[in-house]
């Protein structure tokens, strides 16, 4: 550790303030966590001196992943794994199950804060890993463990630990029905960065990160959960359903960003007359449901095409969540190939965002788009006009060869909503 660390004091002493030009600037530099979808997540790697809070419905695969980050971690460091709540017997037959035979993972079957402490202070791991969070206690802060005081109290002692020995913390912890996780504003302040393991369709798990000091909160993790544990999955194929002929009525291509990544998914609408004359009905899980009903509302507004007294249904294929712009531009093409019953042609991909007065509005990164809808064998896409400075001068980390990538793909460049219908149907 740099001599010149503020935190590098005798237990017990004062700390001393220091010129921010005297601080070694590799100080805080990351760990390779073996796992490039992991790294892509957390901003680059593992942070050292950070706390991460790894949340997730229980049988999910928190304890799968944590194992699996102890045993790839790019540091020579040892790894200590605390698990409170299954033995030394079942962890090892995990392990065995994952193909893991690394000597440097110290394992630790305790809930007790000062058990845990001890074993820090002789192993002075590189990595500490505890598993679950609510399973700590300790004397000082009551009997029962899984309270608001235990949490605060054991998580505050583990990462004031590991920044003091530049180490880095993964905490697992449990979420309610609601999906929150226990305790959630609790632990969340106190960390640098969260995490929230999510299932959908069965084997396909999604890292999403909500909080994250140190990189940005827009990227998103894809896995595959096998017998050997999780695997990366190839994100291109994940959400696309490959199809024979003509699409049917009400399904769109849509190409997306999620952090910085490019993906294509399946927009699914459906609209049948509403049961009640009073009140017409939107379901959509996948995207948020208010902006459902503002694309209906632009489009019944600007091609007088009449959705309010239809009930709207909105899917996306594979389970992914949307929350980028970007996929306003196809979901109202999907809407209004379900109302008026025309397919929309297949091999083209849609995006953009659009406007209150109908506009197709630019969205960042049209170029990567592009790209990823030519590998995936699409030879058209539909969207706003490209902007010259991202064309022409490589902005978004583009080479100055993607103008000539895009060159075998047709842009069909549109202004507002009634001109990409025109240029669809």
């Amino acid at each position: 550790m740099d001599q010149h660390s503020p935190r590098n004091h005798p237990k017990g002493s004062l700390p001393q303030s220091i010129p921010l030009s005297a601080v070694d600037a590799q100080e805080g530099s990351r760990i390779p966590s073996g796992i490039p979808e992991l790294d892509r997540v957390l901003g680059g790697g593992i942070m050292k001196r950070s706390a991460i809070l790894v949340g997730g419905e229980p049988g999910i695969g928190k304890s799968t992943l944590l194992l699996q980050i102890a045993a790839a971690a790019g540091t020579k460091g040892r790894i200590l794994y605390i698990s409170g709540e299954e033995s030394a017997g079942q962890v090892r037959i995990r392990g065995d199950r994952l193909g893991i035979t690394t000597d440097r993972i110290e394992l630790c079957c305790t809930g007790k804060l000062e058990a845990v402490t001890a074993v820090l202070e002789a192993v002075k791991p590189m990595i500490l890993m505890v598993d679950s969070v609510q399973t700590l206690y300790t004397d000082e802060a009551g009997m029962i463990p899984g309270t608001i005081n235990q949490l605060k109290y054991c998580s505050s002692e583990l990462i004031t630990w590991v920044k003091e020995h530049d180490a880095a913390l993964f905490l697992a912890a449990h979420v309610t029905k609601e999906g929150l996780i226990s305790g959630p504003k609790t632990l969340e302040h106190l960390v640098d960065t969260v995490l929230y393991f999510e299932q959908r369709h069965g084997d396909r798990r999604f890292l999403r990160v909500t909080k994250n000091r140190f990189g940005s909160v827009d990227e998103i993790g894809i896995f595959i959960m096998e017998e050997q544990g999780l695997k990366v999955a190839d994100p291109a194929l994940l959400f696309l359903v490959r199809r024979e002929g003509t699409l049917a009525p009400g399904i769109a291509t849509a190409a997306v960003l999620e952090g910085t990544r490019a993906l294509l998914v399946e927009i699914q609408a459906l609209t049948v007359p509403a049961k009640s004359s009073a009140m017409s009905r939107v379901l959509s899980d996948r995207i948020d449901h208010h902006r459902v009903s503002r694309i209906a509302a632009t489009l019944e507004k600007h091609l007088g095409l009449r959705l309010s007294d239809q009930d709207i249904y909105i899917n996306v294929a594979g389970g992914i969540r949307i929350t980028e712009v970007g996929v306003e531009l196809p979901l109202a093409c999907a809407l209004y190939s379900a109302r008026t019953g025309h397919p929309i042609p297949g091999r083209i991909a849609i995006a953009g965002e659009l406007s209150l007065a109908g506009e197709v509005r630019p969205v960042r990164g049209l170029i990567r788009r592009i790209k990823t809808i030519q590998s995936l064998g699409f030879d058209q896409f539909l969207g706003p006009q490209l902007d010259p400075l991202e064309e022409s001068s490589g902005s978004h980390h583009q080479t100055p060869e993607a103008k000539k990538d895009i060159q075998g793909t047709t842009v069909l460049a549109v202004k507002d909503i009634q001109s990409a219908i025109k240029s669809l149907f």
